[in-house]
């Protein structure tokens, strides 16, 4: 695993450190079905205490922007009465695109992809990119850097950090766990979608 392994191999051996592919923001982008077709396109991953904070961000760049809910929880299988997660839906009828990305003033980022108009004040779940939470933390295989080069050894401190902080504000005793349908994706998708909170099995 790359979080555990010594991080002074010699230079042959040695994964490489994680960075941006040469002009890429695929991430910003490409928004997956998680976990199946039926629940849509997920968003970006934003806790309660940021929900304010990014509303407030996308008023001050003149962006409409959609948050729904993620993640909820309760202790009854009637609905779900706390909201432990939302998610930013891109901008495109599929899904897809950040709002926040920036394709549209001709700027580019230091590695050449098109620049976020929050980067200093982003989620805690872009900041933790490309890692994905599970048991153990991999990294996310569909990342042009991660599909190139299969792993990465360091320059990854600030992104485990970020997605403890996430794990932890995850963490509950609940008895369910519901998860929002978006209904949001491909126009071939629509007749398999649906919307609104499914009890997980």
């Amino acid at each position: 695993m790359p979080f555990t392994r010594d991080l002074y191999q010699s230079e042959e051996n040695r994964v490489m450190e994680f960075g941006c592919i040469e002009d890429c923001s695929q991430c910003c982008i490409e928004r997956e079905y998680y976990p199946s077709k039926r629940f849509g396109k997920i968003g970006v991953l934003i806790l309660p205490e940021e929900k304010e904070r990014i509303e407030k961000l996308a008023a001050k760049n003149g962006l409409e922007i959609n948050i729904l809910p993620r993640i909820g929880i309760s202790d009854e299988e009637d609905s779900p009465i706390k909201v432990l997660a939302y998610q930013l839906m891109g901008h495109e009828k599929n899904g897809n695109t950040c709002p926040f990305l920036d394709s549209e003033s001709g700027q580019r980022s230091p590695h050449g992809g098109f620049p976020c108009r929050i980067y200093k004040e982003r989620p805690l779940a872009c900041m933790a990119y490309p890692l994905i939470e599970s048991e153990p933390i991999t990294l996310d295989q569909r990342c042009k850097f991660c599909k190139k080069h299969g792993d990465a050894d360091g320059n990854l401190n600030s992104e485990i950090e970020s997605l403890l902080k996430i794990k932890e504000k995850m963490t509950c005793s609940a008895m369910h766990v519901w998860r929002y349908a978006t209904n949001i994706g491909e126009a071939e998708d629509r007749g398999i979608m649906e919307s609104g909170w499914i009890l997980e099995e």
